[in-house]
């Protein structure tokens, strides 16, 4: 242990039903969303810790979440190979991407919200064009050292 530092007591315990595989708090902080195990994608008050919603149309289970610098919508990938956004609001589903071969474990909005990012165990980086929903650029063949 470093000297001075001290172990915390968590502010606020959210009880999940399945193993959660990523985590992001709202740019304003008052909710965080979360992927998990078991296909969906849950945003919770962040001061109360009660779930707000569940958002449900992934086949297989959630490996990222993010929300938009806005907060007006949510992404999130999956071992489903998909890459799905939705209306923070409402919860539903507003647009998926599809294009890679292999499960996606990253996702991200760009700062202006127009643009998301995906990595996958395919090796690719793919940005997509969030308002049509468009494969803009693929880099491919991420490699290892």
């Amino acid at each position: 242990m470093l000297e001075g530092s001290r172990i915390e007591t968590p502010l606020l315990i959210l009880k999940a039903n399945s193993i959660v595989t990523s985590v992001a708090f709202s740019p304003d902080g008052t909710q965080i969303v979360s992927g998990s195990h078991d296909k969906s994608v849950q945003v919770w008050d962040a001061l109360t810790g009660k779930q707000v919603q569940k958002l449900q149309g992934h086949t297989s289970g959630v490996t990222s979440v993010a929300f938009s610098l806005d907060k007006t919508k949510i992404v999130s990938g999956s071992d489903d190979k998909s890459v799905q956004v939705w209306d923070a609001l409402t919860g539903k589903q507003v647009q998926k991407f599809q294009g890679h071969s292999d499960w996606v474990t990253s996702v991200a909005f760009s700062p202006d919200g127009l643009q998301i990012v995906s990595g996958s165990i395919d090796k690719s980086v793919r940005v997509w064009n969030g308002l049509t929903g468009q494969q803009v650029q693929k880099f491919q063949d991420h490699i290892s050292t």
